[in-house]
């Protein structure tokens, strides 16, 4: 099972990938080098998610890439509140383009409805991203 969100003020994988790395210099990284994302709820499928699921970004209205996600944590807020911190692998892996209208907080994503990994060509580059949402729209990713 994984889980799709919405990466709010970030729209290209580059600029998350960009953020993480502004983050990480800034000392906010954890020791072990993963990525944390704080949303409010915890998944109640937890044990079908971590270790085996990803978190797919959703990104100027298509799914863009996804992080494995390695644990899922309760915490507290600033306000006191109880949240879900979820830990990710830093790899950021790209996906095909896949179109998702907006919505709030997160929801989850069945793998047989997950976007497939974006493929590299033969040269071992990704397809420029204009290009591989062209591709997704024809059916040819």
């Amino acid at each position: 099972m994984h889980i799709i969100k919405l990466c709010v003020g970030v729209s290209s994988v580059d600029e998350l990938i960009e953020w993480r790395e502004m983050r990480r210099s800034q000392g906010f990284a954890r020791d072990d080098g993963n990525n944390v994302h704080r949303t409010r709820m915890m998944p109640k499928r937890a044990d079908e998610i971590v270790g085996q699921g990803s978190l797919f970004w959703v990104m100027a209205g298509a799914v863009r890439c996804r992080q494995l996600i390695v644990g899922l944590e309760a915490a507290t807020d600033s306000e006191g509140k109880s949240c879900c911190d979820i830990i990710l692998d830093p790899n950021v892996i790209r996906t095909s383009p896949y179109p998702r209208r907006p919505f709030q907080g997160w929801r989850y994503l069945d793998p047989k409805d997950a976007p497939s990994d974006l493929a590299t060509g033969s040269d071992d580059q990704l397809p420029p991203e204009g290009m591989a949402e062209d591709l997704a729209r024809l059916g040819l990713i």
